[in-house]
């Protein structure tokens, strides 16, 4: 799922390099970049003057000055939501970065793909991860969206379904060709519907899909017709 058309976005990073790979992934989201800083006192005149939908900023560029970035960010923009990337990923950074008022902490390692994924859910989250402290809250459900997952199975064939959960343990389509006596291009077709019918953008995003619902666990019959 895509945020919104007509969004905005704020990147802040030194490096050239990086800040044209991040537009690039960013307009790919359907997010206008109405700025690029390369210093964190940049960063806040744009932040503040453009009021952005989400400022993504380098670590050690927010936090150049403690972690004066993201705390302005939160004082001149309160609906901003802020996106930390790190060459690293350590407790220490992650804690300052969250207790600064970041939404979302991704190391610079990371797939395009995870830190795409990482940015929808800023905006419409429907993934969740069990926290590791016992007794933690369970994050309230998405309205309607009970009702969205009982539909988007409902709506995948048997072949879909079956085509999915291989995906989601790990097979590649040669693989998949040969398991289910098909040619390659069919199981492309048939990825191409289940990304469509689940509003998703890959099969990363598709295994997780099916993982965190519970996919893994459907026994499929090999050689169910499409």
């Amino acid at each position: 799922m895509r945020p919104q058309a007509g969004r905005t976005a704020v990147i802040a990073d030194p490096y050239p390099l990086w800040r044209d790979a991040l537009a690039t992934l960013l307009q790919r989201l359907e997010l206008t970049v109405v700025g690029e800083a390369t210093d964190a006192e940049e960063a806040a005149t744009m932040v503040e003057a453009h009021q952005p939908d989400v400022i993504v900023t380098d670590y050690g560029l927010a936090t150049s000055n403690g972690t004066n970035l993201l705390q302005e960010a939160r004082a001149t923009s309160p609906r901003s939501r802020c996106v930390v990337l790190s060459e690293k990923s350590v407790d220490s950074e992650r804690d300052a970065a969250f207790a600064a008022g970041a939404r979302a902490y991704c190391a610079k390692l990371a797939e395009p793909d995870d830190l795409a994924a990482a940015i929808r859910q800023l905006f419409t989250p429907s993934i969740y991860f069990a926290d590791s402290q016992p007794g933690a809250s369970k994050p309230a459900p998405v309205p309607g969206h009970a009702e969205r997952l009982n539909d988007d199975k409902a709506a995948l064939t048997k072949r879909e379904t079956e085509i999915l959960r291989l995906t989601a343990e790990g097979h590649s389509n040669s693989e998949l060709a040969k398991m289910l006596w098909v040619t390659e291009q069919t199981v492309k077709f048939h990825l191409s519907n289940i990304y469509r019918k689940l509003d998703v953008s890959n099969r990363t995003e598709a295994s997780r899909w099916a993982l965190m619902h519970g996919l893994l666990d459907v026994k499929s019959s090999a050689g169910v017709a499409a």
